[in-house]
């Protein structure tokens, strides 16, 4: 009796302590946590790529949470997290879904942020999606007629380079190109040779120029600053000399100084016409008496 008893006693202590493992074994792969203490955020991404509820949630590669709870929206997907109450997060805090493994599997990685401020838990945060292998390969399948029609082009590319190279009158042009390439560099390898000295002098003598320019420049630089002072003060009395006989034309146009009236006086032309006209009358009539018989004076002149 006693024996069985104690059976008993051992089979009860086994089956309780194999139920409470499997209760702690359930909780760790199903994430469930005891106690009140933990945070809940709400993140929105537009996409999450097979994320399911349950898959780790990362701060800095630390796992310090879960997904508690995925809700879909018409334009995008709401993650709710459940994180330890450790898990610290800032005001910029960024939040990825990311590949977990090579196997496909999923998780949220959490960068905390270094603000001064922490995040506020009860507002809905912003977080995007990483892409991984599968995002990779389906981008490789789209860009797949691009690949083929750039491997159709370089194939054609590759077939005109060598049927280019494979015509002799091409590859001969070529060499004879090469050829003269090699021998007028020789030609000029020598005649660098040949005169370099007389380079080297040339050299010499413009480096000697310069220096002469220079301290002629340096030398000559008070006279130089009185010429180019003269040459302003020219500059300037010239413009003045303009300025004034500019002046003057005008006046003599408008009539506003004695020369002005003069020629633009009707009268004082007429009179000067008039008298030119009588002189040469008078002058005719002096050299017909002079071809004649002498100048012909008759003269009236009566003293008292």
């Amino acid at each position: 009796m006693k024996e069985n008893r104690k059976t008993e006693v051992r089979v009860g202590i086994t089956v309780v302590i194999a139920v409470i493992l499997f209760v702690l074994i359930f909780g760790w792969a199903k994430n469930l946590i005891v106690g009140s203490g933990n945070h809940m955020l709400s993140v929105k991404f537009n996409s999450v790529s097979g994320l399911e509820k349950g898959d780790p949630v990362t701060i800095n590669g630390v796992r310090k949470g879960h997904v508690a709870e995925i809700v879909t929206d018409a334009d995008s997907v709401l993650v709710k997290l459940n994180l330890d109450s450790d898990a610290l997060l800032k005001t910029d805090a960024k939040f990825y879904v990311s590949m977990l493994d090579l196997m496909g599997g999923k998780k949220v990685e959490i960068y905390p942020g270094s603000a001064q401020t922490l995040i506020d838990y009860s507002k809905l945060q912003t977080g995007s999606f990483n892409g991984d292998v599968a995002s990779a390969m389906a981008m490789v399948g789209s860009a797949q007629s691009d690949l083929k029609y750039l491997l159709s082009e370089f194939k054609v590319t590759l077939t005109n380079i060598n049927a280019l190279l494979g015509d002799k009158q091409f590859t001969s042009d070529i060499k004879n190109s090469v050829i003269a390439l090699k021998k007028m560099t020789e030609k000029v390898s020598v005649m660098l040779s040949e005169n370099q000295e007389n380079i080297s002098k040339l050299v010499k003598k413009g480096a000697e120029l310069a220096d002469n320019a220079n301290n002629l420049i340096v030398e000559n630089k008070d006279d130089i600053k009185t010429t180019v002072k003269q040459a302003n003060e020219l500059i300037r009395n010239s413009n003045k000399l303009v300025l004034k006989l500019t002046k003057f034309s005008d006046e003599i146009t408008n009539k506003q100084n004695s020369i002005g009236k003069l020629l633009y006086d009707d009268q004082f032309i007429n009179d000067l016409k008039l008298t030119i006209k009588q002189t040469k009358d008078l002058t005719t009539i002096l050299i017909k008496q002079l071809e004649s018989k002498g100048i012909k004076v008759e003269a009236d002149v009566s003293l008292f």
